[in-house]
């Protein structure tokens, strides 16, 4: 298979599908980088070898073709600034204009098209979009993981009209390299720590981990699922009153497979949704009427980071409470130093899943751990088992 480093890019155009997806402020300023410092290495890496590139990207969800916010011409000063080179901007994505720009870009050179999902053949996966996309360069590399779950004209159809010449690039290569390190090869005792809102979104990654992990923490708004499942008294926590069997369902399987799942014992509850809510803490199965549980409580805190600092291997998707408000951070900010902690120590960790990076980056902890996933949704197909398009269309 030929990889972004055997492959010879002199003279060659490459045509890059990368995540640009970042997140402007009402200037249309960037105001988070990351995605784009990501793919940074790709490009370099083409650039310096002989190479010309060709940038195609997404930016949010647009209704129906062009929409001022959504426009790519937005990033082309930042993205130039971070590649160290000019980079060109194709007001279109297909058609002559783009064309005739690729085709006179010089080794060195950089080209951005216009917002794909202008063109509602995008998400569709239409064959023939894809191929006007394909005729603008002479090699295809996969570098935008978050979109690789899927099957769309830039990610898994284009790579069809390059079977010889296609490739991931160094952050999708990274990604699969320390998602298969935890799926595939775990260092022991290897915990897993699962929050957010629903027990219904984690079901297959919590049945596909329950097969490989020691202990499974479970934390966030679907705790409450399984505590009412138990019969506790959760008051108006959010709770999945359809997904109760399934909670009762997974500590079962739990049990057999001899994983230690761990529940809150107590929790932070408040009289509203609100960052000047009223407070207090009580146990997790005796929430007040009237009242929800937005953060795990003390007792649990020191349970969960004691699990956490003993582990060789961590995997922490989803926030522990309602982080974003003050009086509801302590579970998920305790978690993220805790496994700073372990990661210090030895262990490996793996941070995926938006609200989980944006407790890292919150706490600026990114350094601290040993990787942090750009892919929410594509990581956690990835984790419950599942082949994404994006990567099946490279690996064939």
């Amino acid at each position: 298979m030929k990889t972004i480093e055997n492959f010879d890019f002199k003279k060659k155009r490459a045509l890059i599908r990368v995540d640009f997806n970042v997140p402007l402020n009402s200037d249309f300023e960037i105001t988070d980088d990351n995605r784009i410092r990501g793919a940074m290495p790709t490009i370099k890496k083409i650039l310096s070898s002989g190479g010309s590139v060709i940038l195609m990207s997404h930016l949010g969800r647009p209704k129906t073709g062009y929409e001022e916010k959504f426009s790519l011409k937005h990033l082309v000063k930042h993205v130039s600034k971070l590649a160290g080179a000019p980079v060109k901007f194709a007001a279109d994505c297909i058609g002559n204009v783009p064309l005739e720009m690729a085709r006179s870009l010089k080794p060195g050179e950089i080209l951005l098209l216009e917002n794909l999902r202008f063109h509602k053949e995008e998400e569709k996966g239409n064959e023939e979009f894809a191929g006007e996309l394909a005729a603008l360069a002479d090699v295809y590399v996969n570098d935008a993981f978050g979109t690789a779950h899927r099957a769309h004209a830039s990610t898994a159809i284009v790579a069809r009209f390059f079977p010889e010449n296609k490739m991931f690039g160094y952050l999708i290569n990274s990604e699969l390299e320390n998602m298969d390190k935890v799926l595939k090869d775990p260092g022991k005792p290897f915990t897993a720590i699962m929050g957010g809102a629903k027990v219904s979104d984690k079901i297959m990654i919590i049945e596909n981990l329950l097969e490989r992990v020691d202990n499974l923490i479970i934390g966030g708004g679907m705790t409450y699922t399984f505590i009412r499942a138990k019969g506790g008294r959760t008051g108006s926590s959010i709770c999945e009153e359809d997904k109760l069997d399934v909670a009762l369902d997974l500590i079962e399987k739990a049990k057999d497979k001899n994983v230690r799942l761990v529940l809150p014992t107590d929790n932070v509850v408040a009289d509203k949704f609100d960052a000047d809510a009223s407070v207090q803490e009580t146990p997790v199965d005796k929430v007040p009427e009237g009242w929800m549980g937005l953060d795990i409580g003390k007792e649990s805190i020191r349970e969960i980071t004691k699990i956490i600092k003993e582990s060789k291997t961590i995997l922490w998707n989803g926030p522990m409470g309602v982080f974003e408000m003050k009086k509801f951070e302590a579970g998920t900010k305790s978690v993220a130093l805790a496994i700073a902690e372990a990661t210090s120590e030895g262990a490996f960790s793996l941070i995926g899943g938006g609200d989980s990076v944006a407790a890292i980056n919150k706490y600026e902890l990114s350094e601290k751990v040993s990787y942090v996933s750009t892919g929410g949704g594509a990581m956690l197909e990835y984790m419950e088992g599942r082949e994404l398009p994006g990567i099946k269309a490279i690996r064939g």
